[in-house]
């Protein structure tokens, strides 16, 4: 890790995920990365040349989908606890993500209510570690059948009135919702929240082809852990997922941890994909990311992590406790894609998906370089400036 420059510099001899062979990386007096361009065109020569000798180089990670981390679940936040999101943004910035969506599962109203409102507050004051860049509502208007590790007694019916009642005053930092849309026949629900400026993301769901059709007709752009909580691909029933691969304006996450889905369906999805378009990567990781293997409490159960894997005690399967960067390490461990495309499906992807800027304009500081060994077939990260 190099010091935090407040002088211009270029990164020479970088490889960026997106853009061929070789690049140059011009920093501005700001700190911020104001042009990259191929290495074969002149440069002024003003600024020093820091040489990565062709290492990969891109932003960190953006997690859209993070239940909690260093044993706080974010729908457990209170004021008393609030001071926990301050350490849990360094740690994620220490593991790699630039920003993330602290998630909250479907629980009780009043639950949502406290914890949007300490997430609403931290937003006004937050300085430093990896952003929050809005909330992700994952229920509880969810599909009873493909409630996974929800609690029951918490789901909704999903129409605007009862939308307005959970997002009470903090509509403005939801920034994805997860929902059902079968749940909804009047077709009213996904236009409304697009209208709030909130993204649609369909999960937990059994909705048919022609049901999710229809939702991303309607403004939905997102789906939640494709594969997890929805009907299976079907050859005469192909279902939400079906739909949602085939269709050129939307995005699908998925978990990476070997264990949600199996590596060779991820292989088929990136494939169909053509490894990067239209997906990307989420941790899915629950409270104890950051913990040691173990039992905790979760809601009102308890959860067993074993090999950051969480389950609940009828073997439910409820989440991970793995960082979001060990999913490209695993997809390149495991020879589904590139360094190129792993590395995508973390850091361009998610920002594509909820419409954040690229590398250019951003900090010099949440760059991140990555050395792939080609002995041990080993990848690593480190952040660049610090």
């Amino acid at each position: 890790m190099i010091k935090a420059t407040q002088n211009p510099v270029d990164i020479i001899n970088a490889r960026v995920p997106g853009y061929q062979d070789l690049q140059r990386l011009s920093v501005n007096h700001e700190g911020i990365v104001e042009q990259i361009s191929p290495m074969t065109m002149l440069s002024k020569g003003y600024a020093p040349l820091l040489d990565v000798a062709g290492g990969w180089i891109s932003l960190g990670g953006v997690d859209l989908q993070i239940n909690g981390a260093l044993g706080l679940a974010f729908p457990d936040l209170q004021p008393e606890n609030a001071h926990l999101l301050a350490k849990i943004s360094q740690f994620l910035w220490n593991v790699g993500v630039d920003g993330f969506l602290p998630t909250i599962v479907t629980t009780s109203v009043e639950n949502i209510q406290r914890s949007l409102a300490v997430i609403a507050d931290f937003l006004a004051n937050q300085t430093a570690g990896s952003k929050i860049l809005g909330v992700h509502l994952e229920g509880p208007f969810l599909n009873y059948q493909k409630r996974g590790a929800h609690p029951a007694e918490y789901l909704l019916p999903l129409t605007i009135d009862n939308v307005n009642i959970v997002l009470g005053d903090y509509a403005q930092i939801i920034k994805v919702i997860t929902l059902a849309p079968e749940l909804d026949p009047t077709d009213k629900v996904i236009p409304y929240l697009r209208s709030l400026g909130i993204t649609v993301s369909l999960g937990h769901s059994q909705a048919t082809t022609a049901q999710a059709q229809r939702a991303f007709e309607l403004g939905a752009t997102m789906v939640t852990h494709a594969f997890n909580a929805m009907p299976p691909l079907h050859h005469r029933e192909p279902g939400l997922l079906g739909a949602a691969i085939t269709h050129p304006h939307v995005m699908c996450g998925l978990i990476a941890d070997g264990e949600h889905v199996a590596p060779t369906m991820l292989q088929i999805l990136l494939r169909v994909s053509n490894q990067t378009q239209g997906l990307f990567l989420v941790s899915d990781a629950l409270a104890p990311l950051g913990l040691p293997d173990g039992v905790y409490p979760w809601d009102s159960r308890q959860i067993e992590v074993k090999n950051g894997t969480a389950r609940l005690p009828d073997g439910t399967l409820s989440g991970t406790t793995l960082p979001l960067l060990v999913g490209v390490q695993n997809l390149v461990k495991w020879g589904i894609c590139d360094v190129e495309s792993a590395i995508t499906l973390a850091t361009n992807a998610p920002r594509q998906a909820i419409n954040l800027p690229g590398i250019i304009a951003s900090q010099c500081t949440n760059l991140l370089r990555w050395h792939w060994d080609e002995g041990t077939k080993q990848l690593t990260w480190q952040r660049l400036f610090g």
